[in-house]
């Protein structure tokens, strides 16, 4: 779900950052989530429940996810001279909305944490991050690894936390859109509130 608000100078400085450039940034995550594989098994074990072999497949979707999503914004985000039976200079460019906020559920605290946030960032918008409130160390451990991939401080923000500060991010005007997984109940509270 999206809605437009103002972008702020973080939001803009980042959506005219080359679009190859941050697609780089999402090719060193995936590395530094590759590099971080012990540990990033042993916080979805601990904090998720997972066993070792799906917190290994967690973390590689993450990576997966990050090479996909960076692959496809070289090629979608690069302006696209469209036919002009008329005559007339037609090129089609995609562009970021500004800030996004990302919830994700304690199931899948590196992939669809990292999936999301991975979306966003690649396409040009800042990022307002909130995890499960049952794996903000896992969330931690990811979001300084987006940090070591050379994702600016004021592009990345983790806010770990209950749902209201979920509730507190989805309802701020300044939030252009939203990217949730989880129950349809809160699913249902959200498109209420950007409507």
């Amino acid at each position: 779900s999206s809605r437009q608000s103002a972008p702020n100078c973080a939001s803009r400085a980042w959506a005219s950052t080359d679009v190859a450039a941050r697609a780089a940034t999402l090719d060193r995550l995936a590395q530094c989530l590759e590099d971080d594989l012990p540990q990033l098994v042993a916080l979805c074990a601990r904090e998720a429940g997972k066993t070792l072999a799906d917190g290994v497949a967690d973390v590689r979707e993450a990576v997966d996810f990050c090479r996909y999503y960076a692959a496809q914004a070289r090629s979608a985000f690069s302006p696209q001279e469209l036919a002009s039976p008329t005559g007339e200079r037609n090129v089609l460019t995609l562009h970021g909305r500004g800030v996004f906020a990302c919830i994700s559920p304690w199931n899948f605290p590196v992939a669809i944490f990292v999936g999301q946030v991975a979306a966003a960032l690649v396409a040009g918008n800042t990022v307002v991050a909130k995890p499960a409130e049952q794996t903000p160390l896992t969330a931690y451990r990811v979001a300084r690894l987006i940090r070591e991939a050379g994702v600016p401080a004021e592009v990345f923000h983790l806010l770990p936390g209950d749902g209201a500060i979920g509730r507190a991010i989805v309802e701020d005007p300044r939030i252009a859109g939203v990217a949730f997984t989880g129950s349809s109940e809160t699913a249902r509270a959200i498109q209420r509130s950007l409507a």
